[in-house]
């Protein structure tokens, strides 16, 4: 019998998780949605075909429930959620800095949670969604959270220690790359360029390294050798970057992101 997963918060992540969930073959009759707004939940609806039910409905109905919400609204929504849920239900967290801890605490005693960090290019099937069991999660259960986020992308299972070190790298990551385009796009107007033309270049340069990346198994050293011939240009800019520490920043600024995110699962920050 097909299970029935509801999403909680259609947000963009939530969206993405409703799509790429059709797209992967789940009927839009097995799904669920919930949104504060009439105007989004008639959109959805249009949309994806799926229904749109208050939060207590999706409670009751469920058998799955993707949790999507602000972080600050996570307690809030939980306490909705509380009196109509069973131990039996799975409920899957996809909200930053959350931990299991905090969702089981609030649940009936024994309800499995999952907790899932992705990114944004779930928005475009090319994500990478990092989940940890909590601790009355089964291997069952982990295994309904890849097969949901492996419709928008990659998924990797990591002890929850290990969740704030992985939302620096893969949850913000895109964002230091998207950083990179941009000074990258404003050197080439620097050097005369076109800003949609230095922009081509840059995008389509990094979208062929990484699928070197992926595809070649090659260490990114050994890649990066193949481009810096002796004398160079690229050996003249990888000095450059190596003058200005930017290899130290960049690391430095993971961890400021891991200490972030530390602070916000624990209520300090």
């Amino acid at each position: 019998m097909p299970q029935t997963v509801a999403v909680l918060g259609t947000g963009k992540i939530g969206e993405a998780l409703l799509s790429g969930m059709i797209r992967a073959g789940w009927r839009a009759a097995d799904l669920l949605a919930t949104t504060r707004r009439a105007e989004r939940a008639e959109e959805l609806r249009d949309r994806y075909g799926v229904e749109t039910v208050t939060n207590a409905d999706a409670a009751k109905r469920a058998d799955i429930l993707i949790l999507a919400p602000k972080p600050q609204d996570m307690g809030r929504l939980l306490d909705e959620l509380t009196p109509h849920l069973t131990a039996d239900r799975l409920v899957i967290s996809a909200a930053a800095g959350i931990t299991t801890a905090f969702i089981e605490e609030r649940l009936p005693l024994g309800t499995p949670v999952v907790r899932v960090m992705p990114n944004t290019p779930v928005l475009v099937d090319e994500g990478m969604s990092v989940i940890s069991g909590g601790s009355h999660a089964l291997a069952a259960h982990l295994a309904h959270a890849e097969e949901i986020f492996g419709g928008v992308g990659k998924t990797l299972r990591v002890p929850e220690s290990q969740q704030d070190a992985c939302t620096a790298l893969s949850g913000s990551g895109p964002a230091y790359f998207y950083f990179l385009v941009e000074a990258m796009t404003d050197a080439g107007i620097l050097l005369g360029l076109p800003r949609a033309q230095a922009h081509e270049l840059i995008v389509q340069a990094a979208v062929g390294a990484a699928v070197m990346l992926r595809d070649s198994g090659e260490h990114p050293v050994k890649l990066r050798e193949a481009v810096t011939s002796p004398a160079g240009t690229t050996i003249s800019a990888i000095r450059e970057l190596e003058n200005h520490g930017v290899r130290a920043a960049l690391i430095a600024a993971i961890e400021a992101a891991r200490d972030r995110s530390r602070a916000l699962a624990t209520g300090t920050g």
